[in-house]
């Protein structure tokens, strides 16, 4: 009886880890065609599409934790898109760009809210070596690669400077961003970059 046991919870985890990794994937995020004729489409005009090496990221690597504990509380929070699904919020190009600035904001949110956790899974500030970035990007890192470097956790996240990297900014989104207290810190950080 306890061998029965061991081989249905063995079965049922199984199923539930495989289930979770099913979802994990771009074929699943695409399945949706609002997601396959927009933002899929944005994301294949990126540098993290296609670059000089040959990295690409895809939907579940910057919108799904690695880790197992965020990653399934992410999958809670993301029933949410479900539910928008069976609406029909997006259901059309007309619908979707009216309600891509509170995606956008959502996301851009979460991103901020976790350090840009997904972002950092492959950029790290303490391993750029600035010296290959063009001159504009060396510029706007070189104050956080010196904070890491100084045992300093960086004064900005990925987030704050790369809106829109993968994905067009939505109309709006610099006003949007500059009234939401947890987003406007790294939109005035850009902005005085932009002036010197």
């Amino acid at each position: 009886m306890v061998f029965v046991g061991i081989g249905v919870g063995v079965l049922l985890w199984g199923g539930f880890n495989w289930s979770l990794e099913l979802t994990n994937t771009v074929e699943f995020c695409i399945s949706c065609h609002e997601m396959e004729s927009t933002v899929y489409q944005e994301l294949q005009e990126t540098i993290h599409w296609s670059n000089r090496t040959g990295v690409r990221a895809t939907c579940p690597d910057c919108h799904v934790p690695k880790e197992w504990t965020h990653k399934v509380y992410r999958k809670i929070r993301a029933s949410n898109e479900l539910y928008h699904k069976f609406l029909g919020t997006i259901d059309t190009p007309e619908k979707f760009e009216d309600y891509r600035l509170t995606m956008a904001m959502n996301e851009w949110k979460r991103m901020k809210s976790t350090n840009s956790r997904e972002c950092r899974n492959c950029h790290d500030f303490a391993s750029m070596d600035l010296d290959k970035q063009d001159e504009r990007s060396a510029e706007r890192h070189d104050p956080h690669v010196w904070e890491v470097e100084d045992g300093i956790e960086p004064s900005l996240t990925c987030i704050d400077c790369h809106k829109g990297i993968a994905h067009s900014l939505p109309e709006g989104w610099e006003e949007a961003v500059d009234n939401d207290p947890l987003l406007s810190a790294g939109l005035e950080a850009l902005q005085e970059v932009e002036k010197e």
